[in-house]
């Protein structure tokens, strides 16, 4: 199998979380009635349009936004002072990066960063940039740690420019480059790509809602797949007598060994003793969406892996659910009951006037009574002999009591779900509400939010550590 149909192999099988993650960002941003439904007429359509075919108007009380941004600012709060110092942190800006991850980590479940050393307009260094999961693929992992990885992998989207930047001082990827795209060279007069020589491909990378295409990239951008692959290597395993030091060597530097050992034995030294043997090694393929190696080498860092530092949530049987999916239901319920009230006072009597027919006094019309009536101060004469019968005036409140009660119990019921309370949102308590007390229900949200909040924290502790 050619190493581009394995990377997209490994995108598909994670097409299952980028579909979850794509419906919990529309609910995080308050695109709540996009759900596709079938309505007892058998129409196919949209929440938001089977709601308006039924005479309501969808509306929307986006809990789950302040929710998020509740749980980021306990985050900021906990994590002030706590990130490298230094350069690494001056130029990453890593408390703006962290956050905005955590978001990404509260609604997919999913955080993925890229650590590597690159040159960049702000300077030359060891870089950190968030990565969109929907950019990102890997292979099947149950281990938390993901040391059970063996395939990761990112899509990136590349000028020209770029291309001849990361790659230029390949000839051989230069001419892969050349090839596929038509890029040959810089201009001289300007330094830069040629725009002839940009690519023409699909929309946006993943704008939106819009899903991301594995082979096409957004227009005047050329697709490259990054992969990185854990692969076995035959090495030879050497033993210096002298030294008693124990190193590896590529299997291919056997003739080297041989003619070392051959001096050492003319010299009256003892040779090196040796034998065949096999190592892990993590291997880095940049490819064309047509499968060509652009560029390949053996994993240059000093941690001797992948750049990436990844984290999916909670990954029992490697299944992701993020904070957000959880509360999906409750702020579904809460849009629907508050559309249902909003119906029940929009149909209700306000104000309705029951005139009798035979009161209605001779010389004014009916337009003439209501606005009368509608008037302060105003008198509505009429003959009272005529008629035992008088105006009265129906006034609904529009309550359904049973309605009010079930978006209170969902209100709660979202708070208890999500383990974000009202004191940990800074909701001022009730009066007869102690210090004390108020201090335990922030105590009681922060415990459980501990275990998604101490699981990104792992995160962290091993972005570090490639840091």
């Amino acid at each position: 199998m050619k190493y581009i149909d394995t990377a997209y192999d490994a995108w598909m099988r994670c097409a299952p979380i980028r579909e979850a993650r794509r419906r919990c960002k529309a609910y995080a941003y308050g695109r709540q009635w996009t759900d596709t439904v079938t309505t007892p007429d058998g129409i196919t359509s949209t929440e938001a349009e089977a709601s308006i075919r039924a005479g309501h108007y969808p509306l929307t009380n986006n809990m789950i936004r302040q929710l998020i941004k509740c749980v980021i600012g306990t985050f900021r709060q906990q994590h002030s002072g706590d990130k490298p110092t230094g350069a690494l942190n001056q130029g990453n800006m890593l408390g703006e990066l962290d956050a905005r991850m955590l978001e990404e980590f509260l609604i997919s479940g999913c955080a993925i960063q890229r650590v590597a050393p690159a040159h960049r307009v702000e300077g030359t260094g060891v870089w950190v940039e968030n990565v969109c999961p929907d950019h990102f693929f890997v292979n099947d992992f149950r281990d938390p740690r993901g040391s059970d990885i063996s395939l990761a992998g990112m899509l990136h989207s590349m000028t020209p420019g770029e291309l001849q930047l990361r790659f230029g001082g390949d000839s051989r990827a230069l001419e892969v480059i050349r090839r596929r795209w038509g890029v040959s060279g810089v201009d001289e007069s300007s330094g830069f790509a040629p725009l002839s020589a940009m690519c023409r491909s699909g929309a946006a990378d993943g704008a939106g809602d819009s899903p991301v295409d594995f082979f096409e990239a957004p227009e005047g951008m050329c697709r490259v797949i990054e992969m990185w692959t854990l692969e076995t290597m035959p090495v030879i395993r050497c033993l210096d007598p002298l030294t008693a030091e124990a190193f590896l060597t590529p299997a291919d530097s056997a003739a080297d060994v041989k003619r070392l050992n051959a001096r050492r034995a003319k010299a009256g030294v003892s040779p090196l003793k040796t034998r065949p043997a096999a190592t892990l090694r993590w291997h880095c393929r940049w490819l064309t969406p047509g499968g060509e190696v652009i560029s390949h080498y053996l994993s240059p860092y000093a941690h001797g892996s992948h750049p990436f530092a990844v984290k999916f949530y909670p990954l029992i049987d490697g299944e992701v659910h993020s904070l957000v999916e959880d509360i999906i239901d409750q702020q579904r319920h809460i849009n629907r009951l508050i559309t249902l009230i909003d119906h029940i006072l929009s149909v209700s009597a306000k104000g309705a006037l029951l005139f009798p027919m035979e009161a209605k006094p001779h010389g004014l019309t009916w337009s003439d009574i209501a606005d009368r009536w509608a008037r302060c101060g105003a008198v509505i004469p009429y003959d009272s002999r005529k008629t035992a019968a008088v105006p009265q005036q129906i006034v609904s409140g529009g309550e359904n009591a049973t309605a009010f009660q079930l978006l209170d119990l969902n209100l709660r019921l979202f708070q208890q779900i999500s383990g974000v309370s009202d004191a940990l949102q800074g909701r001022l308590p009730q009066a007869n509400t102690s210090a004390a007390l108020y201090d335990s229900q922030i105590q009681s949200s922060t415990n459980a939010l501990r275990d998604i909040l101490d699981s990104y924290e792992s995160f962290l502790q091993s972005r570090n550590r490639l840091l």
